[in-house]
C-alpha cells in the first residue's frame, strides 16, 4: 500500500502533502526534521491520509492535491473540519 498524507504545522498555517509506502516512518521523519522543506515548520500533526494500491496512483494524487482544484477538493471533501472552523 501507498499513502498520500496531509500534514499541518502545529505552530503555523503551513500545510504539506506527500506520499509514502511507510506512513509511520515518514511522519516521524518530518517531525524529526529530516525533511528539508518541512523542517522550519515543526512540529506537525497528521490531518488525513488516503491509502492506494500503487505508487503511480499515489504520485498522481499527490500532484493533484498540490494544484488549486486539488487543494479546494481536499478542503471540501477530505479535511472537512476546516469548513466548520472557518
Amino acid at each position: 500500500m501507498f499513502y498520500v498524507y496531509f500534514l499541518k504545522s502545529v505552530r503555523t498555517d503551513f500545510r504539506y502533502v506527500g506520499y509514502t509506502s511507510n506512513l509511520k516512518k515518514r511522519f516521524s521523519d518530518h517531525n524529526n526534521g529530516l525533511n528539508k522543506s518541512t523542517k522550519p515548520f515543526l512540529p506537525f500533526e497528521l490531518d488525513a491520509y488516503i491509502s492506494v494500491k500503487t505508487e503511480k496512483i499515489a504520485k498522481n494524487l499527490e500532484k493533484y492535491f498540490k494544484t488549486g482544484s486539488g487543494i479546494a477538493f481536499a478542503r471540501k471533501r477530505i479535511l472537512t473540519y476546516e469548513t466548520l472552523v472557518k
